[in-house]
């Protein structure tokens, strides 16, 4: 195993997804993490819902859209930083933990498999389920989805 894609969301569950990849994983020479997190959508009070707008509105709505994109970017870096730094206890070498985050389109659980696709990696590691509540009653939607339509990569789901 070469590349291991490892899909974060901030919920303790993809912590521990986290943690449990440093357990098992670091003494393994050579072995790539990327750290993987979907970015949430815009929120549909953000949406242009086709109002013809002034361009004082316009350029308003757009001031308001950019500080909304950037607080969502700027939540990553220290989710980033709390997976990398328990992956680096475990032993693995800071050089070997990449970071990625990709905007939602649509389906989380889609996005994670394009990205695992795309990158070909050989396991793909994630949470049972992530932060909604409702997801806590049973395996987690986007775990389930993904287990369900994961092709040519290993599926590690950890509870």
């Amino acid at each position: 195993m070469k590349k291991l894609l490892v899909a974060i969301d901030g919920s303790e569950c993809s912590l521990r997804a986290v943690d449990f990849v440093g357990r098992q994983f670091a003494a393994l020479d050579g072995l790539r993490v990327t750290l993987l997190h979907i970015l949430p959508g815009v929120p549909a009070e953000l949406w242009d819902d086709g109002h013809i707008l002034t361009p004082e509105e316009r350029s308003a709505r757009q001031k308001v859209l950019d500080k909304w994109l950037a607080n969502r970017d700027a939540g990553v870096k220290p989710l980033f930083e709390r997976a990398g730094s328990m992956l680096a206890r475990r032993g693995f070498d800071p050089r070997c933990i990449e970071t990625r985050s990709v905007p939602e389109e649509g389906d989380i659980a889609e996005g994670i498999l394009n990205a695992a696709r795309a990158d070909g990696y050989d396991m793909l590691v994630v949470g049972r389920h992530g932060r909604s509540k409702v997801q806590r009653f049973l395996l987690g939607s986007v775990a389930t989805k993904i287990i369900n339509h994961a092709e040519h990569v290993a599926v590690c789901v950890v509870e």
